[in-house]
């Protein structure tokens, strides 16, 4: 075996760390990685602030294609819902873009390049879907709160605002749901992670975080990506399982596929790592 082979664990289960994973073509010159996402067949989405915004690995690594080359500003968060949308958060663009997986665009949330205050959008950071089909964005930068939209994009409810009490964000960064609809929003600078009912109520809050950066769902697992740098892994119940250090600097975005592999990419490399379980 090579002794220069990484391994990390959460709890009982170990991973293989494979870095650098996926092949990028010469002729795509990569930039700021920020986020990453995976649709049903293994391809790994990841968005960079760079042209073209939106680069698709198959589950081997090697390139598929790439999309939205002059239809993003600034892309930030990432997300491919159960038939294969993809939603793109251009964050200096003020919206929310919905693609098909050839990079069609579908629609568009908020309006381009008019930031609205206390309202979608300013400086948007992630998207995610839930099990309703319901669409929330974390309205990270501008206006510290989460929107909620239907799956054929109405608004429906806002909640948040400034500050660190119970349901207040001081940049909500990162955002999941859980099977059962509770909704998960990494709090970024307060340091937790907050749990709401589908319609935005408070439940609870998980400590133990250091500047939560994403957030991945995985069965009922769910990884939380931070500044330490590191990953914790915890149960729906928020009870601690696991953590360890599988990126060189801040893993910025995280995601990963049925089979249980994980994907990290870091705003400070352009490197993509993948863990692969190892039984």
């Amino acid at each position: 075996m090579d002794s220069r082979q990484l391994f990390v664990a959460f709890g009982p289960q170990v991973y293989r760390v494979v870095r650098p994973w996926g092949e990028t073509p010469p002729t795509i010159k990569l930039g700021i990685i920020s986020k990453c996402a995976v649709d049903r067949a293994g391809n790994l989405y990841i968005c960079q602030r760079a042209d073209p915004p939106v680069i698709v690995y198959d589950d081997k690594g090697r390139f598929a294609r790439a999309f939205g080359d002059g239809a993003i500003v600034d892309a930030h968060g990432i997300f491919v819902t159960a038939d294969d949308r993809v939603l793109v958060v251009d964050r200096d663009g003020h919206q929310v873009m919905c693609f098909d997986s050839r990079g069609h665009l579908l629609f568009a949330l908020g309006e381009r390049t008019r930031p609205r205050f206390q309202a979608p959008f300013s400086h948007p950071t992630d998207v995610a879907v839930g099990p309703s089909g319901d669409i929330y964005v974390t309205d990270g930068y501008g206006n510290t709160m989460v929107h909620r939209f239907s799956a054929d994009g109405q608004f429906r409810n806002s909640w948040g605002g400034f500050g660190s009490g119970p349901g207040q964000f001081t940049t909500p960064h990162g955002i999941k749901v859980l099977t059962d609809g509770r909704v998960l929003v990494g709090d970024r600078e307060n340091n937790r992670l907050q749990v709401f009912d589908p319609a935005g109520r408070y439940l609870t809050e998980w400590r133990g975080f250091y500047h939560p950066m994403d957030i991945h769902v995985h069965e009922e697992m769910v990884y939380v990506t931070d500044q330490v740098p590191r990953v914790v892994a915890l149960r729906s119940d928020g009870t601690m399982v696991g953590a360890c250090k599988p990126v060189l600097t801040l893993g910025h975005g995280m995601s990963g596929d049925r089979a249980g592999h994980l994907y990290f990419v870091e705003t400070r490399t352009t490197i993509i790592t993948r863990l692969e379980p190892v039984t």
